[in-house]
């Protein structure tokens, strides 16, 4: 709730104190006296937070914090009546008032509202129990017993299986006050709830406004403004307004690849309320309903992004501004959607405003994954309530576009070789449904991620040729790029997951570490129980990509081991999406497992821990911008380029090819004047463009090979801006290494640091490697006699220090050093 502080509810964030017990040992407040070392604590956070605040190192924080107690409190003035609002506690909970118990809460998706007398000075004491006895309580028997967390009880406690996960994260189990603590009703004129729903009609946006305040108010006419567009709501009794405004002609909401997020604030008075966003979400499934395409605004949209698990694995509560640096790497990306992931939990409203404000898509799955979930009345009531809460305190942001039941449920059972009926749950096919139906019909929704087409009962919900599908064709199971057409995926919910190497910086995390050895594993995910990781994938294309001698490469040259390791990434995930996007395909979208990293090393993230993103990153904003070239290799029919223009508008543009030798000699090329309808994807070959016949992709292998590397270029026809740049590799191994004369001068403009690099041949995966800076635009090809200008960003706030690094390229010979003077 974003309103001024004489109307907003106060956070109770100062004063807390923390002190950790054995389970079960202190049964009230008045037990503690024997307990001395108490912290201060920040909250919202948790015990592991408090104790990182305090020097505590991240390997000493993965502890089973679940399993003990652990109390927080803080002094509580105040006069009257006011009302206490706990908006996360993790997990098993009391809520104590000096020595009288006020809430016992059994989730940490639930929020609680208690109405209290103050009288002066009080304690608060906030009680988290050890889960063990909920983990040891009977609740049915489970049909089947995932590996993913351990252990199978965790299915009866309405906790995250974040820090209960082996493998996949660190094993900080959080236990605390993870979301505010807030006090209501200080001033008379606090608000205690606001509630905006939106809705369009025609050419119109409807906004219905419901605003309750904590004490009684005087009955007089209230303004309430939506842009420029105004109205008055009334009074339905002495603590609540509501009413209806229509806006004219109303700007709608798009995700930022196919138009302008546009946003509207709303103000009751002098109140801010918020902003709030129109659109439209529906789901075209196609003529045979085995589709899944997402439509805003009656525009199809493929999306395109990563899957999120959190900002801050410690405290789970991340800062607005380590927020808002995330949103900005996903939009440059040309990510348009998040997937907030059901082994998660429900995000911060920050992370939805963000969404809006950034114009990004986010898939919001209910917090469940693998389990055979307890059928009881007491659960489903619990889960009744999260749902409800969760969908009404989100009710308000555009951005939230999918709804799923949870993660790998029903591929879970499946796998373990059920029968379609039995992973069938009420909670996902009636309880969900029920809910959303009620709180927001505008959303879309997906039963489990995965799962098959609706109606269909035959498939595996995990299967590529319809509905809903997990691909790992390519990487994990180390199938070729032939496999992505063939498998015929409709949409991918998780894809791509690789073990992504960070820069050196981020290396430097891990104390000594060098690829393959114990500490290095230890940061790279595996899933339990397989004799593989994660590291295996990603070599696995080092050999077939690249032809090298992977292990004799790491251990003759660790260096070159892990350049190339981030270079491989970026050219597989590269050519799927560049599949998935072409004329033609079956795919309407793909998300990356994952975006963030959540302990050093070379984890799934795109972007590492310190905040930077990695060369996946920027592999996939080579390929993902809505007025996007691409090139597929179609063999014997030579290369097709593939023209994207996601904008509403028409681009009138020049395709140009070139067949380059040697990295800089032009054996062949082709241009041709090009009009891009808007929302448009189309098709030209390089047939078309040379006008004669030429081994382009090195099919026939009449001879050697005349050329070495393909560069197309999509340019405006009335400016010659470029518009987009694609390469093609017939040979995509290295091979030898040789002066291509790179160079670089670094700039300051405006306090703005840039490098201006430049290449006399072709280079390969141009990257810039500094201490104190990241480029902004990284990991890209560099025709032979162009520029690019790189801005640079600071990796630390307030940074002093210069500019001071080199650029490399992996087919180039030596680096190109740089120092700012």
């Amino acid at each position: 709730m974003h309103v001024s502080l004489a109307h907003a509810p106060r956070r109770l964030a100062e004063g807390w104190q923390c002190v950790s017990t054995p389970a079960g040992s202190c049964a009230t407040p008045a037990s503690l006296d024997a307990f001395t070392q108490w912290l201060d604590a920040p909250v919202p956070g948790t015990i592991a937070s408090a104790l990182r605040a305090h020097g505590v190192g991240d390997e000493a924080l993965a502890q089973p914090f679940a399993h003990a107690d652990h109390w927080y409190r803080v002094k509580l003035n105040g006069i009257d009546k006011r009302r206490l609002r706990f908006n996360g506690l993790a997990t098993i909970a009391e809520v104590w008032l000096d020595d009288r118990k006020l809430l016992d809460s059994d989730s940490m998706f639930v929020a609680h509202d208690v109405d209290v007398d103050l009288h002066g000075e009080h304690t608060l004491h906030l009680c988290f129990r050890s889960i063990a006895p909920a983990l040891a309580a009977k609740r049915g028997r489970a049909r089947w017993r995932p590996k993913l967390a351990q252990p199978a009880t965790l299915r009866n406690v309405r906790t995250t299986l974040l820090g209960h996960m082996s493998g996949w994260c660190p094993a900080i189990q959080p236990a605390g006050p993870w979301r505010a603590v807030e006090l209501i009703g200080e001033s008379r004129e606090c608000i205690d709830e606001i509630d905006m729903r939106t809705r369009v009609d025609g050419r119109d946006g409807i906004l219905d406004v419901t605003v309750r305040f904590f004490h009684a108010q005087e009955s007089a006419p209230v303004e309430i403004e939506c842009g420029e567009t105004k109205g008055a709501l009334q009074w339905q009794d002495a603590h609540t307004l509501t009413g209806q405004l229509r806006i004219a002609d109303v700007r709608m909401w798009y995700p930022h690849t196919h138009g302008e997020p546009s946003r509207y604030a709303v103000k009751l008075g002098d109140i801010t309320l918020g902003e709030i966003g129109f659109r439209t979400i529906e789901v075209d499934r196609g003529a045979e309903n085995a589709g899944f395409q997402l439509v805003v605004n009656g525009v199809p949209v493929f999306a395109r992004g990563a899957c999120w698990t959190s900002a801050d694995i410690v405290s789970l509560d991340a800062p607005r501004e380590k927020l808002e640096s995330l949103f900005a790497l996903i939009r440059d990306a040309g990510f348009n959607i998040i997937r907030v992931s059901g082994i998660t939990l429900y995000e911060s409203d920050t992370f939805y405003e963000l969404a809006d404000r950034y114009g990004v898509l986010v898939w919001q799955d209910f917090a469940f994954a693998n389990f055979d979930y307890p059928d009881d009345e007491a659960f489903r009531r619990s889960v009744q309530r999260e749902a409800a809460q969760f969908l009404a305190r989100t009710r308000r942001f555009a951005s939230l576009a999918v709804l799923c039941g949870g993660s790998e449920v029903h591929q879970q059972a499946a796998m373990l070789g059920l029968p379609f009926d039995a992973y069938q749950q009420r909670l996902f096919t009636e309880l969900f449904p029920g809910a959303i139906a009620a709180a927001r019909p505008d959303v879309a929704y997906v039963v489990n991620s995965p799962s098959a087409a609706p109606g269909d009962t035959v498939s595996m919900p995990f299967g590529t040729q319809g509905g809903i599908t997990h691909y790992y064709g390519v990487p994990a199971y180390q199938r070729s790029f032939d496999d992505v057409r063939r498998a015929q995926v409709r949409f991918a919910s998780e894809c791509l997951a690789f073990a992504n190497v960070p820069d050196d910086v981020a290396l430097r995390a891990l104390p000594n570490a060098r690829a393959h050895e114990p500490r290095w594993k230890a940061g790279v995910p595996r899933d339990p129980g397989s004799a593989w990781d994660f590291d295996d994938v990603r070599e696995y294309y080092l050999q077939s990509l690249y032809r090298l001698d992977v292990p004799r490469l790491r251990y003759e040259d660790p260096e070159r081991y892990l350049t190339l390791s981030r270079a491989v990434v970026a050219d597989v995930i590269a050519a799927v999406f560049s599949e998935w996007r072409r004329a033609g395909s079956t795919c309407a979208g793909g998300i990356v497992w994952n975006l963030l990293d959540v302990r050093p090393g070379a984890g799934w993230g795109v972007i590492d821990v310190l905040g930077a993103p990695k060369s996946a990153l920027h592999g996939l904003a080579r390929v993902l911008q809505p007025v996007q070239a691409l090139v597929l290799d179609e063999g014997l029919n030579g290369l097709d380029v593939h023209l994207v223009n996601e904008s509403a508008r028409e681009i009138r543009a020049r395709v140009e090819l070139t067949c380059l030798r040697e990295g800089a000699v032009k054996v062949a090329g082709g241009a041709s004047d090009v009009v891009l309808a808007p929302r448009s994807v189309q098709r030209v070959s390089s047939n078309a463009l040379l006008g004669a016949f030429f081994d382009i992709t090195y099919a026939y292998r009449f001879g050697p090979p005349a050329h070495d590397a393909t560069h197309v270029v999509l340019r405006d026809a009335d400016t010659g801006d470029v518009l987009s740049e694609a390469f093609h590799f017939p040979d995509p191994s290295i091979g030898e290494r040789r002066d291509i004369g790179l160079s670089v001068a670094v700039e300051k403009q405006d306090d703005e640091w840039s490098l201006v690099i430049e290449t006399q041949q072709l280079a390969r995966w141009v990257h810039v490697v500094d201490p104190n800076y990241h480029a902004r635009i990284d990991w890209f090809h560099l025709a032979p006699g162009s520029q690019r200008r790189i801005p640079l960003v600071a990796r630390h706030a307030n940074e002093s220090s210069a500019p001071e690094g080199d650029v490399c390229a992996i087919n180039a010979l030596r680096s190109a050093p740089y120092r700012a003077s």
